[in-house]
């Protein structure tokens, strides 16, 4: 493949800027809120998609919001999605609308072999699943509709509008905080959670969090990761884990305070408040996790982020993924292992020429 993450010639890493940044509102003059209108397009791989998962699950959005998967390998073409069948069922009409998108989360207490899975694999509802909407089998054509001469790379997520056949939207960050406004409650009616991830009391401190996280850990794996001189690799992958050190740090504060206010030996009544801003579920810990449940399984060996991992080396971090995981089931739901390590493990040949899938860790995530 070719090398969209190099920047010049000094071997670091830049992420491309998303292109389509409009919203959906009531006083928008095209994208108003409305029922099956709007229709995800993500990868069960990506930790940016993953957070639109998560936050569409939570705000109990899947019946409003349809799901399409695209297939976990990524050519040299881009993301792909598996063609429509000649009949499209009740039940692939049901499984657009559930957390996953109708592919079923990896059993989270075994870690399976998948070597002898192909690239070109073409399992409906395992592997990919399609486009209903307008038939596409490359993510590439929902661009190239929106704007017919758009050249840079095609990414995922995409918020895609089915009335008028374009993009709305393709920044994770907007996307999240689109579904999370409001603005498709009364839609939803009685499946609305109202469950607010931005609290104006917290807003603040939220954003604040997100940015380091996202410059230093979301983003920082892959600064390591795809890194091509080994000085710009050694100052990243460092700068990852000063900065999971103060992530610990805060968990570990936040523990204490709790262990204190509830009794050392109430771990059921702690992890109720066990989040990383306030006492309740925000933002800061969807977009957190995402990257932290990929990074024993994936990171760890794929990027070479190998001080330690976040099981052996960080325990208020991982009790706290294990909260999420295991208590949460919009989280454990939409996480799919298979598709994380078969994703980067096949798509990034000059990282792993050879493409074998690591067999571990085992378990993906350990029992809480």
């Amino acid at each position: 493949m070719s090398r969209p993450w190099a920047e010049g010639t000094t071997g670091a890493f830049k992420r491309q800027v998303s292109s389509f940044r409009e919203v959906v509102s009531p006083t928008h003059p095209i994208y108003k809120p409305a029922k099956n209108r709007y229709w995800l397009y993500v990868s069960l791989a990506c930790p940016w998609a993953h957070r639109t998962m998560i936050t569409r699950a939570l705000k109990g959005l899947s019946s409003v919001i349809g799901l399409t998967v695209v297939h976990w390998h990524l050519d040299d073409k881009g993301w792909r999605m598996l063609p429509a069948p000649a009949e499209i069922t009740d039940d692939d009409k049901k499984n657009f609308h559930t957390f996953h998108g109708g592919i079923k989360p990896t059993e989270e207490d075994v870690s399976h072999p998948v070597g002898d899975v192909k690239n070109d694999s073409a399992r409906l509802w395992i592997d990919s699943t399609f486009d209903p909407n307008n038939g596409f089998e490359r993510l590439s054509e929902l661009y190239h509709k929106s704007q017919p001469d758009y050249s840079a790379r095609y990414t995922v997520p995409v918020l895609w509008d089915t009335e008028t056949k374009t993009i709305v939207n393709n920044e994770s960050a907007d996307i999240i905080r689109i579904l999370n406004s409001g603005v498709f409650d009364e839609v939803a009616g009685d499946e609305a959670t109202h469950l607010d991830l931005v609290p104006k009391e917290l807003e603040a401190q939220i954003d604040e969090f997100n940015s380091w996280v996202y410059d230093n850990i979301n983003n920082g794996v892959y600064k390591a990761g795809f890194s091509e001189s080994a000085a710009v690799y050694e100052k990243e992958v460092t700068n990852i884990f000063n900065h999971l050190d103060k992530v610990e740090k805060i968990l570990e504060e936040k523990y204490d305070v709790l262990a204190g206010k509830h009794g050392k030996d109430n771990k059921d009544k702690i992890l109720k408040e066990y989040f990383t801003i306030g006492h309740q579920l925000t933002e800061a810990d969807v977009r957190l996790y995402t990257t932290i449940v990929r990074f024993d399984p994936v990171y760890l060996q794929h990027f070479k982020c190998n001080f330690t991992s976040i099981r052996g080396g960080y325990p208020f971090i991982h009790l706290w993924l294990q909260n999420l995981y295991w208590n949460y089931k919009e989280f454990r739901f939409t996480t799919n292992f298979d598709h994380c390590k078969l994703h980067y493990t096949r798509s990034h040949t000059r990282i792993n020429p050879l493409g074998i899938t690591p067999f571990g860790p085992k378990p993906a995530i350990i029992p809480l």
